[in-house]
């Protein structure tokens, strides 16, 4: 019984993006980041539960991608593809402000197909046991799922304008699908040990974090996605 512990939490985490993938084609944008972060939760546990019980194997592992497919992969594809179109929908394409057809908002879909790519890669890839190479999707989903909730709950106009402003969008598409793909080695937050030396940059990571979240709230999210790929860059600095 035990060895199916983990794939139920893996089925958990399918649910809950299938359900956020059904809120996000409706626009309940809130609702939506509230069921991929259930389902990134149920992400992280499965792995740890596998672990804990000593039940890791192949099929728990093509589960684990599968559900993150969904949860992290055509989920933001969608929410990006909304923001870009700005909920202007057609019925196959959408009309811009000079009344001409665009397939603009299709190149938020990007992200499905590169989180697709980074998935399968993930899978073969014998690397990636004690830390990351390129951005892992759960983080490019929160980055992505944040940026409406920042929309819906932030005052700081400047900060909206940009987040509506679709080269922003664009750009920040392509580059979340290049960080997911690229040959970048990212720490993760697996601690072999807990001593302050050994994990500093974990540490500083996790206190700065903490402080922007309490201080920020949503926009906090974006940032300290931004933070980890930095703070990776400059412990990677330090190993050449």
């Amino acid at each position: 019984m035990k060895k199916h512990i983990p794939n139920l939490l893996t089925l958990g985490n399918l649910f809950c993006g299938t359900i956020a993938t059904i809120l996000a084609v409706n626009n309940n944008f809130v609702y939506a980041g509230l069921f991929v972060v259930l389902g990134i939760f149920f992400d992280f546990f499965d792995g740890f539960a596998a672990r804990l019980l000593n039940v890791s194997g192949e099929l728990g592992k093509q589960l684990d991608s599968l559900a993150d497919m969904v949860t992290s992969g055509v989920v933001p594809g969608i929410i990006m593809f909304k923001l870009i179109g700005d909920k202007q929908i057609g019925s196959v394409i959408f009309i811009d402000e000079f009344n001409l057809p665009t397939i603009l908002p299709f190149i938020g879909l990007i992200l499905t197909l590169g989180a697709c790519y980074r998935l399968a890669k993930f899978n073969i890839d014998t690397r990636q046991s004690e830390s990351f190479i390129g951005l892992p999707t759960p983080a490019m989903s929160l980055f992505v799922i944040s940026l409406p909730l920042i929309l819906e709950y932030s005052n700081i106009e400047l900060v909206n304008n940009l987040i509506r402003n679709n080269y922003f969008l664009i750009t920040i598409t392509l580059i979340l699908t290049y960080l997911m793909n690229a040959e970048l080695p990212l720490f993760s937050l697996k601690f072999k040990n807990y001593a302050v030396k050994n994990n500093i940059i974990k540490y500083l990571f996790l206190m700065i974090s903490l402080f922007m979240i309490i201080s920020l709230q949503y926009l906090s999210i974006p940032l300290i996605i931004t933070i980890y790929v930095i703070l990776s860059l400059i412990s990677n600095s330090k190993k050449v």
